[in-house]
């Protein structure tokens, strides 16, 4: 892989890992435009030390407060009321960890499989499409009247199972977390918030085994260029996406990424079947 692909996918990477439009679809449909091969291990770990990178720039502040918040609680026992806890932030550690279980055993139960053989076009176009309508559905029937300091652990839970679903392909983590979170009464702002805060240790983890499957077999020759080059754009194109996703989502709908999935999936659909 050359530097200007990394570059090319690791920037498609950390937009679409944050924004609600599905990385696997952009990842399925730019190499094939442009004849590209896979990508290969190496680029998937660039990439997701590029966007942990990223979402842990933007939430550093907030995860000092729950590391401090979590300490303070445990060892000093203090409340979390009795706190300064950040509008409901310094409590979130535990729920987070909680949250982020479902996903983590579905995918070191079914991950492999669900990556082998539910990759492909035909399997991301339909699930664009059924994930964009709940997006549209959830966004026109949610309540959003709930800040991330108002929620518990029911929230927390259905959460985290949802999050488990983004393991196949064209679902988005970033949108059936949002998704959830909106059905479930939050505001736009506070669902992707908890959002973000929730795909840190998620990121985390799928880096690391990305990188032992990597460091069987060592950085390929000549691959360092590439590496570096996917890392650092996967980083400053994921920090760009959160920030403007946030910003944008204080005064508007989710409706144009909907559609944007939509005229995704058609996209797919169209170019893939002319290949036939």
């Amino acid at each position: 892989m050359s530097a200007i692909q990394a570059i090319i996918l690791g920037a498609i990477q950390g937009l679409t890992e944050f924004i609600p439009v599905s990385s696997s679809g952009h990842l399925i449909a730019v190499p094939y435009l442009l004849g590209w091969n896979y990508q290969g291990k190496t680029f998937d770990v660039a990439a997701h030390l590029g966007t942990l990178v990223a979402v842990v720039a933007f939430y550093w502040r907030d995860w000092v407060m729950m590391f401090s918040s979590f300490y303070s609680h445990v060892v000093k026992h203090e409340s979390y009321e009795k706190q300064e806890v950040g509008g409901g932030t310094g409590r979130l550690l535990v729920p987070i960890i909680i949250a982020c279980i479902p996903a983590a055993i579905a995918g070191v139960v079914w991950g492999d499989v669900i990556e082998n053989q539910l990759s492909k076009w035909y399997f991301v176009a339909p699930t664009l499409v059924i994930f964009g309508a709940l997006m549209l559905v959830a966004d026109r029937l949610g309540k959003k009247q709930r800040d991330v300091s108002r929620m518990n652990y029911g929230d927390y839970i259905l959460i985290g199972i949802a999050q488990a679903l983004a393991l196949f392909p064209g679902v988005s983590r970033s949108g059936i977390t949002i998704t959830t979170g909106l059905f479930r009464g939050l505001d736009r702002p506070a669902a992707a918030r908890f959002s973000f805060l929730l795909s840190t240790p998620i990121i985390f983890g799928a880096g690391l085994v990305a990188a032992k499957h990597l460091a069987k077999t060592g950085l390929p020759a000549g691959e360092s260029g590439a590496f570096i080059a996917g890392f650092i754009s996967a980083a400053i194109f994921g920090y760009i996406a959160i920030k403007v996703l946030i910003s944008f989502l204080q005064k508007n709908t989710l409706t144009a990424f909907a559609i944007y999935r939509f005229a995704l999936a058609a996209f797919l659909v169209g170019v893939f079947m002319l290949k036939k």
